[in-house]
């Protein structure tokens, strides 16, 4: 009984849903659910719909998915609500930003209901209410912004239209869970003047960045002429120190030379005869310098008795005698005389005009 029961009421179902005009129809798809039902006694509601059941013209309650029954001729299904969730397009509309342009802008929002009751007794019809209030909070968002932060800022104006969307729609049991800006259209002077704009902006990064790397090669060179002035003066600091420490060297190695010779000589002028090997080094050395003279030079300064070197040499070994007399005594003046002789003889033999009027040191 109970399954011939259900197969009539699954036939009157679909007979009257066959049966609908189209413009039902339509209107059915405009409110997101399935056309308005017959009573049948016994139902079957679908899965993530739910049928506002009215007895008498007053509500009586919602019916849940799956099987449920009905009074006849008292119980009358009055709404059918979707529980999906519903893709809207919002039609495009004009808004005028906060920098007086004006804009064409269209969106999709998405929305869910959550409560059947006030979805269906709350407003009369939800889809045109929520669009119109789409559509009002979208042009006044758009008030508060400019041009440039429109397109900066989409994520936020989104966010800003769901949540004034959900403030007045709490009411009337829908949700709005997002709402998307789809197209923005400027008009066509606006639109190039952003063209223009962007360029500009291109042009002067482009600018920017040559005069930065201007700047980075201006310094790259500098700090390069720095460092090789840096390098020249250290190489010529540590050349002059090389230099000085060479010098001082030699000049040491000089000193200690000298130092060494003079303590030869001292150790030879102490042996026996060292007076005369000095006084015969002092007239060679005598004899030699007055034979160059003018071979260099044409400039010659001479004593006025050029003409005796006898008593030269005399006069030289008198002085070197007078200096080494307090340390040789006597013996000094032996070794001084036969320095002398040797001296005269040599003299002789380089100047044999003049040989004749040598006279000894002591003949004065």
């Amino acid at each position: 009984m109970l399954r011939t029961v259900c197969r009539t009421g699954s036939a009157l179902l679909k007979h009257s849903r066959r049966s609908a005009p189209p413009q039902w129809a339509a209107l059915a798809q405009q409110r997101w659910a399935s056309s308005l039902p017959m009573n049948t006694v016994v139902l079957f509601v679908p899965q993530q719909e739910a049928w506002v059941v009215e007895r008498m013209g007053r509500f009586h309650r919602i019916l849940e998915p799956g099987l449920n029954f009905l009074i006849p001729i008292l119980d009358r299904i009055r709404y059918v609500q979707s529980l999906k969730e519903i893709v809207i397009d919002v039609p495009e509309q004009s808004a005028v930003s906060l920098d007086n342009v004006t804009l064409q802008i269209d969106g999709v929002l998405y929305l869910r209901i959550l409560d059947p009751f006030k979805s269906s007794y709350g407003v009369e019809d939800p889809e045109y209410a929520v669009t119109q209030l789409a559509q009002t909070t979208m042009r006044s968002e758009l008030g508060k912004l400019t041009l440039d932060k429109v397109f900066r800022e989409r994520e936020s104006l989104n966010a800003n239209i769901v949540h004034s969307i959900n403030q007045a729609s709490d009411e009337w049991g829908i949700r709005c869970l997002r709402y998307e800006i789809k197209d923005i259209h400027v008009p066509p002077r606006v639109k190039e003047s952003m063209q223009m704009q962007v360029e500009a902006e291109r042009k002067k990064r482009a600018t920017v960045l040559e005069s930065e790397g201007t700047r980075e090669a201006a310094i790259n060179v500098a700090e390069g002429r720095k460092q090789a002035q840096i390098l020249a003066s250290e190489a010529q600091k540590a050349e002059q120190i090389n230099k000085a420490a060479g010098e001082a060297n030699a000049v040491l190695a000089k000193a200690e030379a000298k130092a060494k010779a003079i303590k030869l000589l001292s150790d030879a002028l102490t042996e026996q005869n060292g007076d005369a090997a000095a006084s015969l080094s002092v007239a060679e050395q005598y004899v030699s310098a007055f034979s160059n003279l003018a071979k260099e030079s044409n400039t010659i300064l001479l004593p006025s008795n050029t003409g005796d070197i006898s008593s030269m040499v005399s006069q030289a070994m008198a002085i070197y005698s007078s200096l080494a007399q307090p340390k040789k005594g006597r013996g000094a003046t032996a070794t001084t005389d036969t320095a002398a002789s040797i001296l005269r003889a040599e003299i002789e033999q380089k100047h044999p005009s003049e040989g004749s009027s040598l006279s000894p040191p002591g003949g004065q």
